[in-house]
């Protein structure tokens, strides 16, 4: 992570690139504000996950994920 990645051939940019410049122009050029957006829906996300975790044994997610630690 970290470094940009090199778009396999044929393609203009890589999808994470092309998905970094949406976020981007959706917060209007503001690098900051894009970046605050995108970590703000990664923590919903978290969240989501991890009431979903709570409520799905381990058996029926077949070990897909781990136990409560």
């Amino acid at each position: 992570m970290g470094k940009r990645q090199n778009a396999p051939a044929g393609e203009a940019m890589s999808e994470l690139e092309f998905a970094a410049q949406q976020a981007i122009s959706a917060a209007r050029g503001d690098v900051v504000v894009a970046l605050l957006n995108v970590l703000a829906r990664n923590s919903e996300l978290e969240r989501e996950l991890a009431l979903s975790r709570s409520a799905i044994s381990s058996g029926y997610s077949r070990g897909w994920h781990r136990g409560r630690l």
